[in-house]
């Protein structure tokens, strides 16, 4: 005890743990099973866990056992409902079958339309082919008339430019819109259509060309060359063209040196011109006539010839029997 007034001094002395020895290797277990005293937050813990863990369990088989009941209770009422609804249902699948074999139809007819439109392409390029062919033909043979030049395909308004050409190869005016048809019958709105054209082309001529006489009207061969709407417009044939150029040649120069307007001017001759035409064409089917004639004629002739060759083979034959049969009788005469 210190001499101060008041004040208790306490041992300040260190001791040994009595349980240790001092060592401190000793567990919480081991201590506390020293001391006599359970490790209550062990047992604590460890109950917890368990309880936890039967705690799941049971929630697991209470969890497992619903689902087993709604699987059991869906499948019962989806039975029961597919058995009042089995007629709807049996309905529902036939029209379903009707329904795929209408779609199965409509697929085929489908394909069936699409072969015969690629027919229909196919058909209709060969055509465009033979339409470009008739036109390249027309420009090949063109090319061959005696100072005429001919231009490239036009794409758009007419088919062709045609025109003299004075001797270093210039065309010369006035140039000819061409308009190639090969239908059954040139119409009215084929006309319209050249005469559009002409003056697209700004020209004072068009010329539509048929492929045959019959493909033109009464009135494009009674009209063969006329003015319409300010345009001079000439109906013809590949046939007829080179010879209504021809024929035209001389007004086409006057109208170079007195102007487009020079047939205008002069409607007798413009009417003369049209006269030529329709004689010519006359002429021609005259000559086709009388063509026809001499080719019956010469075929008329030949056979004539082969008859009277066959008559007189059959009479030389005649000849030469009946005189080896007098000869015959005359040997036997003088036999006798």
């Amino acid at each position: 005890m210190s001499a101060k007034a008041g004040v208790t001094e306490l041992p300040t002395e260190t001791i040994e743990c009595p349980l240790c020895a001092g060592a401190g290797e000793l567990t919480r277990a081991e201590i506390l099973d020293r001391l006599g005293v359970k490790d209550f937050a062990r047992v604590a813990q460890l109950s917890a866990e368990e309880a936890f863990r039967l705690l799941q369990s049971k929630h697991d088989r209470e969890h497992q056992s619903a689902w087993s009941r709604f699987e059991a209770e869906l499948a019962r009422r989806t039975a029961e409902i597919r058995e009042s609804h089995k007629d709807e249902l049996r309905n529902a699948q036939s029209e379903r079958g009707d329904l795929t074999r209408r779609v199965e139809g409509c697929l085929r007819e489908i394909a069936q339309l699409r072969e015969r439109n690629q027919e229909l392409e196919g058909d209709l390029s060969k055509a465009a082919r033979r339409g470009k062919l008739e036109e390249i033909s027309f420009e090949d043979e063109a090319r061959t008339w005696a100072g005429i030049c001919i231009s490239e395909k036009l794409p758009r308004n007419g088919d062709f430019i045609l025109a003299y050409r004075d001797p270093s190869g210039t065309p010369l005016e006035p140039r000819m819109v061409v308009d190639n048809k090969d239908k059954a019958s040139v119409s009215e709105g084929d006309i319209r259509k050249l005469i559009r054209d002409v003056k697209e082309r700004r020209s004072p001529v068009g010329i539509i060309v048929a492929r045959e006489e019959s493909q033109l009207r009464q009135l494009d061969r009674e009209q063969r060359w006329a003015q319409e709407d300010g345009i001079w417009v000439l109906r013809t044939t590949r046939h007829w063209l080179p010879r209504d150029l021809e024929v035209l040649k001389p007004v086409f120069e006057r109208m170079r040196t007195e102007g487009a307007d020079f047939l205008q001017k002069n409607s007798a001759l413009a009417e003369e011109v049209r006269r030529t035409f329709v004689d010519l064409d006359e002429v021609e089917r005259e000559l086709k006539k009388a063509a026809k004639a001499i080719e019956n004629v010469s075929v008329m002739t030949a056979k004539y010839q082969m008859r009277l060759r066959e008559l007189c083979d059959t009479a030389a034959a005649t000849k030469i029997a009946a005189k080896s049969e007098h000869d015959g009788s005359m040997t036997a005469a003088r036999g006798q």
